[in-house]
């Protein structure tokens, strides 16, 4: 990451975060690799973590989860990430064998080729992909429980789960999607949810597939948010998941607040890779437009700072990151900004 992009990120995130610049300059860790062995499945999942100052934020600390997109690694996310973990929360991107850059490069020439990209992204891949954020929940409980490091001060409940693509997909899987022969999962575990670069549904009526999900919720996508995979995507769809979404939060649901329990963010000129949380040739795997290099520092920053006072409205309960958001600072012309 450049230090240009660097400086730009946390001098927009002491403008909507106060307090935050300084930490998001001291917080510079590149995170920790680690694997992490599914024993039921024997399957050896990547995860990349990334830890507050401990110093700086005593007590129990919230855990959000990442989830990469199609293609991607355990460095997906990493300019969210860095923006979480300044501000308190304990963050894990995890990388998904079958549907990562090494799967990708077995199936698939180049991203021109949508029917290996298809064949990556398989429902049996979405499954795995959603065993593996049950597993990641279950190995964070374990390790709370044990009291093994860190891990004992972090509170194994009322997480937040987020991806970009496919990763997104995963993410409303685990918020509660229902498909066409599969019920869903609903984990209980998770108390709020970010989706960037959202899909709908590929078949059925989106508004049932989304009824279950009761939780927080917060899509983002852009006026450029194309279709990469050759699954139809567009920019109108991804920004239609929002207005399938049930608003209002479930009976007994004390993570959630009636009012903005689901938001929306669409930003101009921002395209698919934007969303991605990486810099440099990670993001140019795909064909850019000028135009969104050129805002891609400013979307980075925004999109840092609306998707941090999401967790800290949701997870901590944070009045003063709820009031921001009723009217996000740094929004430019065209940008869209929506709460039900």
């Amino acid at each position: 990451m450049s230090i240009t992009r660097r400086d730009t990120l946390a001098a927009m995130l002491g403008t909507a975060l106060p307090g935050l610049a300084l930490h998001a300059q001291q917080n510079r860790a590149t995170g920790v690799d680690e694997t992490w062995l599914d024993t039921q499945r024997q399957r050896e999942v990547p995860v990349k973590l990334r830890w507050p100052d401990a110093s700086a934020y005593p007590g129990q600390r919230p855990v959000v989860l990442f989830s990469h997109g199609l293609g991607g690694t355990r460095e997906g996310g990493s300019v969210w990430g860095e923006a979480w973990a300044a501000a308190g929360f304990v963050v894990l991107h995890l990388q998904h064998p079958g549907s990562d850059l090494a799967a990708l490069r077995g199936a698939a020439s180049s991203f021109n080729d949508k029917a290996g990209l298809r064949s990556v992204g398989s429902a049996a891949q979405l499954l795995a992909r959603l065993q593996d954020v049950g597993f990641a929940l279950d190995e964070i409980g374990r390790r709370h429980g044990a009291s093994q490091g860190r891990w004992g001060t972090v509170r194994p409940t009322q997480m937040g789960m987020s991806g970009h693509s496919l990763g997104a997909i995963t993410t409303l899987g685990m918020a509660g999607q229902r498909y066409a022969k599969f019920e869903g999962i609903s984990e209980p575990r998770l108390a709020s949810f970010i989706t960037l670069s959202p899909s709908m549904p590929t078949t059925g009526d989106a508004r049932q597939a989304f009824e279950r999900m009761a939780r927080p919720l917060l899509s983002v996508t852009g006026t450029r948010d194309g279709d990469v995979a050759g699954t139809g995507a567009t920019p109108e769809r991804r920004a239609a998941v929002f207005a399938a979404l049930p608003s209002g939060s479930a009976a007994g649901d004390t993570a959630s607040n009636t009012a903005g329990n689901k938001a929306h963010l669409v930003l101009q000129d921002a395209d698919h890779m934007t969303f991605a949380g990486q810099t440099g040739q990670a993001v140019e795997i795909v064909p850019r437009e000028a135009v969104t290099r050129h805002l891609q520092h400013a979307h980075h920053a925004l999109v840092a700072a609306v998707t941090t006072d999401w967790w800290k409205a949701t997870l901590m309960d944070d009045s003063a990151a709820r009031n921001r958001l009723r009217a996000p600072v740094h929004l430019r012309a065209g940008d869209l900004w929506q709460q039900k």
